[in-house]
């Protein structure tokens, strides 16, 4: 899985709020909306904690797809969250960016695609040039078009 780096461009300089509907969608059946908006949601505020720290990019690539992560999609990445156990990061092997999840093992740190057709990728044997701070950042939400 190949991961793209978004450029930041002048309109990711300042917030954007964009208006909230003040009341839940329902995922069953329709019910009554009230017709207002309640808030701005900034999805800025909403999608990044540490925004020093913090880098979209976009994935091309399939071995992801059984975490609802599928190519085209764009990451929220931060790097100053510390990976745990079942995380889903952006890791350098072999020098080149990955997103997999994170595991820790008995016998050792492993990098684990979502999809069957993708081997599991131990960090600390040896195998793969990794170097130090292989793991780039913690991804920390997905966004994706739907149309």
């Amino acid at each position: 899985m190949k991961i793209e780096w978004i450029a930041p461009s002048d309109e990711d300089a300042a917030p954007q709020a964009h208006p909230k509907a003040g009341v839940s969608v329902s995922a069953g059946f329709p019910s009554p909306a009230d017709d207002y908006t309640e808030t701005k949601l900034d999805l800025n505020r909403h999608l990044v904690a540490h925004p020093a720290a913090t880098f979209f990019v976009r994935v091309a690539g399939e071995s992801m797809t059984g975490a609802g992560i599928h190519s085209g999609d764009t990451l929220v990445v931060d790097r100053a969250l510390d990976a745990r156990d079942g995380d889903v990061v952006i890791a350098v092997v072999d020098g080149e960016f990955t997103v997999k999840h994170f595991q820790k093992k008995k016998d050792g740190i492993w990098l684990v695609a979502a999809h069957p057709d993708y081997p599991a990728i131990r960090l600390d044997d040896g195998s793969a040039d990794v170097g130090a701070g292989a793991i780039w950042g913690v991804v920390s939400a997905v966004i994706r078009k739907l149309r």
